[in-house]
């Protein structure tokens, strides 16, 4: 009956979980999505006036959220769609940075890493915590998406700063960010890596790894891309996150709360 008890109760705190699990799925979609925001961010700079892009990002941005924050538990279609806007309003603030203000690209990085590293400490200061499995109240969940912001706009600078400052192109960028990204993976696994800052670091390198590759799809030969175009590469990678959301979606593959119901009758279908 103790048993019983315990897992119940351990399911209920997860119900009201508002992301998902961290799985292969979650990273496959995440360097798509960040992919797709880049590329999509500048079809949109480059076909519509600047300001008015900038706003239609900012407007569907903000009705994401309200979105998200309407329901009581994590919706994949919904939390993808956030991550999205997010990917393009991040994408268009770096570039506003750059380009409107005239600031390098070395400022902008270093800007938006200390915007970043201001949010953590606050967050940890209000909650005690930064793990994304303790995003349980509407605080956190603020703190959760302030920081995502932040690290799409940090990544979007650190991109541009390695490929065009630096001089690496977006190719050589993407294996740069790429090797970068293994760092935590391998010192989660191989060293006992914190978690949490494993978590975080590999989220921030996912931003110029989808970045820089998509980009290196989609620019011109001159730019040393593949020329394929910005239209068409956002058309594509909006085709397959749409895909791969649908599948999550029906499977709950990266759904903390289904897991949950199936560990916990699987706990209590033992003797």
């Amino acid at each position: 009956m103790n048993k019983s008890l315990s897992v119940t109760a351990h399911h209920a705190k997860r119900i009201f979980t508002k992301v998902p699990e961290i799985t292969v799925y979650f990273w496959i979609t995440k360097v798509l999505t960040t992919g797709m925001g880049e590329v999509f961010s500048d079809y949109l700079v480059q076909h519509l006036n600047p300001l008015i892009a900038v706003a239609l990002a900012g407007i569907g941005l903000v009705a994401s959220l309200v979105l998200q924050f309407s329901v009581r538990r994590y919706v994949a279609w919904i939390y993808w769609l956030v991550v999205v806007m997010v990917s393009i309003f991040g994408t268009m603030a770096a570039d506003v940075v750059h380009v409107a203000l005239g600031i390098p690209y070395l400022v902008s990085t270093t800007f938006f890493t200390v915007a970043l590293t201001i949010i953590f400490v606050i967050w940890y200061a209000m909650e005690k915590t930064l793990s994304i499995h303790s995003i349980y109240t509407r605080q956190r969940e603020a703190f959760y998406w302030l920081t995502v912001l932040g690290t799409f706009a940090l990544g979007t600078a650190a991109g541009d700063l390695t490929a065009i400052t630096f001089h690496l192109g977006y190719f050589s960028s993407g294996v740069l960010f790429a090797v970068l990204l293994a760092i935590p993976a391998l010192g989660y696994w191989l060293f006992g890596l914190n978690k949490i800052f494993a978590f975080w670091f590999a989220y921030i390198m996912t931003r110029p790894v989808g970045a820089s590759f998509s980009d290196w799809i989609a620019v011109s030969h001159s730019r040393g891309g593949l020329g394929l175009g910005e239209g068409p590469v956002s058309f594509g990678l909006t085709i397959i996150i749409v895909v791969l959301v649908g599948y999550l979606t029906v499977t709950r593959r990266n759904d903390k709360d289904e897991l949950a119901s199936s560990q916990a009758r699987e706990q209590l279908s033992r003797p």
